[in-house]
């Protein structure tokens, strides 16, 4: 065999192999023998005669099938190093093999009914929601933080981090929410999770068995759907009105739930505020089920249309209600820390749950943001950010009424990081997403936000996100929306797809 030539081919098709030229070799021929083109049972030249042949040091080719015969590619014999046989087939099995379906069709099912649409999370677009002002945090003050952080670490803290989380961050944490949410509680009741995501993933593990009912608000975030999905939750679709979630009795009487999913400060992805009256009365109906709210407050630091109601789970002391919030939207999305705050009875069982489930935090990050907390830097970044989203938020309705007018309705203006708009041209949302994503433009459809098959097509229209879009720039984006609406609607009445 010309070996000279198989490391070309290797060049060529065979995987981006490391710089060293020992580590090329042991690449190549390891990549020959798993593809069939050195066979099994072949025997290998000598170290010294493919060193020869090849340009280079022996000891490369020596450390080549070293490695090799240790992986159990090569077996040494009185003849010489030969290919070991594996069991492998190439040739007409190869060709069947490539017929067989791909790996993913062969997903569990719970799976499978989690794919949908990707987030563009690793591809920023204008105007796609859910990320915040990333130019706007205080990047120096929080490596200060970090900085402290990590001075103060020992060798004991470098072990897992409390199952709870960090007591400090906790203990934070918990007043600030007694003095800015309302909400009940104390730093026993907090847990850390791995953003809100970890929280009501928790909640669906801990309070509920697989095929219990779960409502969740329709249109509603993706994200706890996804949660419930996965802990194998029979999912029911409740719709939402001016008010937030709406159950009727027939609700009630025909699926009784054992968790009730709401976003009620600002109803994701339409921006509703839940009544007071309508919170008391989700508390006691919920008493009268036993069933759980789970209480998802992601952005009501952002609401500068008035003062926002206080967290229902501040409204009762013995609330059936679990409170989930989130630092990504408030500080950024890579931070990956939440919180959920249980009611006190049963902190300790779940303490006990999240234990034998082997659920830690990273306790530098932990304890950086606590200090971050405590050091006045998170309100006065909060109040920065409450400004600064209501000038964007502003700018971008103006936008909207100068250059789309009659073309979508907003609504969801009230505060937050997103507007929910309707589109009123005779176009599918989907289809003007797809085509704005081409132009690099994120307008998330509203429609994929329901239950397949539970009326989508009533929400044709778009979720903007404007905390990371320049006041200055929202002319422009609003300009190019429009382009895009008029080329789909064009191909649209032209029939073509």
């Amino acid at each position: 065999m010309d070996y000279g030539a198989l490391l070309a081919a290797f060049a060529r098709e065979g995987p981006q192999g490391p710089a060293t030229r020992q580590h090329r070799l042991y690449a190549c021929l390891r990549w020959a023998i798993l593809g069939g083109r050195i066979a099994e049972g072949a025997r290998l030249p000598s170290t010294r005669t493919l060193a020869d042949e090849l340009g280079m040091a022996r000891n490369s080719v020596l450390y080549a099938y070293e490695h090799l015969t240790a992986e159990g590619f090569l077996a040494g014999s009185r003849h010489g190093t030969l290919v070991a046989h594996l069991g492998l087939t190439h040739g007409k099995a190869t060709t069947a093999h490539a017929a067989m379906p791909p790996p993913t069709s062969r997903l569990a099912r719970r799976a499978i009914a989690l794919q949908g649409e990707q987030d563009d999370a690793n591809r920023p677009l204008p105007l796609w929601p859910g990320t915040p002002a990333l130019d706007e945090f205080p990047l120096t003050a929080w490596r200060r933080c970090m900085e402290r952080a990590w001075r103060q670490t020992d060798a004991r803290q470098l072990n897992y981090a409390p199952v709870q989380g960090h007591l400090p961050l906790r203990e934070a944490i918990a007043q600030y929410l007694r003095v800015s949410r309302g909400v009940r509680c104390a730093a026993e009741q907090v847990f850390i999770t791995d953003g809100s995501q970890g929280g009501l993933e928790l909640c669906a593990r801990a309070l509920a068995d697989a095929g219990d009912t779960a409502w969740i608000e329709n249109p509603g975030y993706p994200g706890a759907r996804a949660a419930f999905q996965a802990a194998d939750l029979r999912l029911v679709p409740i719709a939402v009105d001016s008010e937030g979630l709406a159950p009727r009795a027939e609700d009630w009487r025909a699926t009784p739930p054992r968790l009730i999913y709401i976003t009620p400060s600002h109803q994701y992805p339409l921006g509703a505020m839940m009544s007071l009256e309508r919170r008391l009365a989700l508390i006691r109906q919920a008493r009268e089920t036993g069933a759980w709210l789970i209480e998802d407050d992601y952005d009501s630091e952002f609401r500068s249309d008035g003062v926002p109601l206080s967290a229902v789970q501040g409204l009762d002391a013995h609330a059936p209600v679990v409170y989930v919030g989130t630092f990504s939207k408030t500080l950024f999305p890579a931070l990956r820390l939440g919180f959920t705050v249980v009611p006190a009875a049963v902190a300790p069982a779940l303490l006990g749950a999240i234990a034998a489930a082997g659920m830690r935090g990273r306790l530098a990050e932990q304890a950086a943001l606590a200090d971050f907390i405590e050091s006045g830097q998170f309100m006065l970044h909060l109040r920065r950010m409450r400004q600064l989203y209501a000038r964007r938020r502003e700018a971008l309705q103006a936008a909207l009424a100068r250059h789309l007018q009659g073309v979508v309705t907003v609504s969801g203006g009230a505060g937050g990081m997103h507007l929910s708009v309707r589109l009123e041209a005779p176009v599918t949302d989907v289809a003007v997403s797809r085509a704005a994503r081409a132009q690099g433009l994120g307008l998330r459809p509203l429609s994929p936000f329901c239950l397949p098959g539970t009326g989508g097509a009533l929400y044709n229209g778009f979720v903007l996100g404007y905390a990371g879009m320049p006041v200055d720039q929202a002319d422009e984006l609003v300009r190019h929306m429009g382009r895009v609406i008029a080329q789909v609607s064009r191909d649209v009445t032209a029939g073509r797809p």
